[in-house]
């Protein structure tokens, strides 16, 4: 149903924890298993909605407000935050706790170091972790051993299995996975929660992890149709999405998405069409059906490696480095996503995120930039002042850009910043002994729609430069702008021939009149 031809879709590790550390917030799946899995069921079923609501609606707009850069501190504390819970495998800890901030995990991992920790868990576990880094290092190196880190984490598994089980490891302490059920799940349809109180549970689980799942396959589709110069449908990614994972929580599934890694393989192999995710489920099939008894002796500890080195690929120093050099306050939002991560939960990690994106957009949006315009020597091009020192002001008049359309939430501004820079030019006009100002020139090509809070700022601007004689001209505004300039009469009050295509035009109109003045 998606328009991806490379993605290949499956379990994920962020998506994947991320659902697991919501899930035992509210429920614990050692004491009420059949209630956890319900509830992953649910928030599976809420996912797909969610997904395919956005998608249907046509809203995918709204996955943008994750900015690029809140997204590069969610993932590095997710990353964080799934690496830490991975040390009950790891160091073969029994007893752990349910939260998911540092503290907490920390405090439970160094109150077991003399009695919980096993010392053959850690072995395996630090053995196979740098087998799996040492792996993941040399496909970096040489995109032609891309397969080298791919098949790592599954002979990791068959190696590992191997050694516990002619050792016998498990009985001297070391976790393993033991019995995991052959065939395929049965219909999961009965055990939605549709009602009772784990319902806005399910709700709220499935929106958020949904949300992140939906980010990250938009964002993997995106990026291999960049590399094989075509395009992707947006929404019909979307629609797909939520399709699979409404059926799928029916199915006994959790939330599959696109999987970076598994979709860099295909790239890398040559798939052409997303025939190879009908291999991949057929394969998937076959080990269902015939090979899961194998695991049995699998160690939790190798689990761990493979899931923490998996992780740590998400932390992106480099990017937060280049998010603070290009903007502050989206390296602002950057932390506040990761810090709050790590430090409190999930959720409130990715609500710090949205409210600061949300912040930085009505920051741009209330106080728009403006700027001096002058002209560029031997031509008749006019630009800012401060980008380009030497271009040179016309005496006499005053030529202003608003770089943002002009709405009731910055109207007010854009008229009151105006008048500043009025009061500004003429104090350096009286300091330097020049003309005073007789002309002010808006250049409007930036202003891309103006509502009837910005036509009323422009009308008051227009009645207080009539007190100072100074006369108000407009160039260059879109075909929106001059329609409801015209809709409001303020087009008549100006004059039609105070409205002019270019910055040139205006002030060469505006020369013989000044020269009138002056004189």
């Amino acid at each position: 149903m998606g328009s991806s031809r490379d993605i290949a879709i499956g379990p994920v590790a962020v998506v994947s924890l991320l659902l697991g550390t919501m899930l035992q917030d509210v429920i614990d799946p050692v004491k009420h298993p059949r209630e956890y899995r319900r509830l992953a069921f649910t928030a599976t079923f809420f996912a797909g909605i969610v997904e395919a609501g956005l998608g249907f609606f046509r809203l995918g707009f709204l996955i943008d407000f994750l900015s690029h850069a809140a997204v590069v501190g969610f993932m590095g504390g997710a990353a964080i935050t799934i690496a830490l819970q991975q040390l009950k495998g790891f160091l073969g800890i029994k007893k752990f706790t349910k939260k998911t901030d540092i503290v907490s995990v920390l405090h439970s991992v160094f109150s077991a170091a003399h009695h919980g920790w096993n010392w053959r868990t850690i072995v395996i576990g630090v053995c196979f972790l740098f087998f799996l880094l040492v792996a993941k290092y040399i496909g970096k190196r040489n995109k032609k051993l891309f397969w080298v880190p791919a098949i790592a984490p599954l002979t990791s598994v068959i190696i590992s299995t191997f050694c516990v089980y002619i050792t016998r490891a498990d009985k001297k302490g070391v976790q393993i996975v033991k019995h995991i059920d052959q065939g395929i799940n049965p219909s999961s349809v009965h055990e939605i929660y549709f009602t009772g109180n784990y319902v806005t549970d399910g709700i709220r689980i499935g929106a958020i992890a949904g949300m992140i799942a939906l980010t990250e396959a938009v964002a993997i589709g995106r990026t291999f149709a960049a590399m094989k110069n075509y395009q992707i449908d947006g929404n019909k990614e979307m629609i797909a999405l939520g399709t699979m994972n409404i059926a799928g929580s029916m199915t006994s599934c959790y939330i599959a998405t696109g999987s970076f890694s598994r979709s860099a393989v295909n790239y890398m192999a040559g798939c052409k069409t997303s025939v190879s995710n009908m291999v991949m489920s057929v394969v998937v099939l076959l080990t269902l059906l015939f090979i899961t008894p194998l695991f049995k002796y699998t160690p939790n500890a190798i689990l761990a490696a493979i899931i923490i080195s998996a992780v740590l690929g998400l932390i992106d120093i480099e990017a937060a480095l280049l998010i603070w050099k290009i903007d502050k306050l989206d390296f602002l939002a950057c932390m506040g996503a990761f810090f709050g991560v790590i430090f409190v939960s999930i959720e409130i990690g990715l609500l710090i995120a949205v409210v600061i994106s949300f912040g930085k957009i009505l920051l741009q949006v209330t106080r728009p930039r403006t700027a001096v315009l002058g002209k560029i020597p031997r031509t008749n091009v006019y630009r800012n002042t401060q980008q380009y020192p030497e271009a040179s002001k016309i005496p006499g008049i005053l030529i202003i850009r608003v770089d943002s359309a002009i709405y009731f939430s910055n109207s007010n501004y854009v008229r009151e910043r105006t008048l500043r820079w009025l009061v500004e030019e003429e104090e350096k006009a009286k300091e330097a002994d020049l003309p005073s100002i007789k002309f002010l020139i808006i250049e409007m090509s930036p202003v891309t729609d103006i509502d009837t809070s910005g036509i009323h700022s422009l009308q008051e601007l227009h009645q207080s430069l009539e007190k100072k004689e100074i006369q108000l001209i407009l160039a260059n505004p879109g075909p929106v702008v001059t329609e409801k300039l015209h809709s409001s009469k303020f087009a008549d009050e100006i004059g039609e021939k105070n409205i002019f295509l270019t910055v040139s035009d205006a002030v060469a109109a505006c020369g013989p009149n000044l020269a009138h003045d002056l004189a």
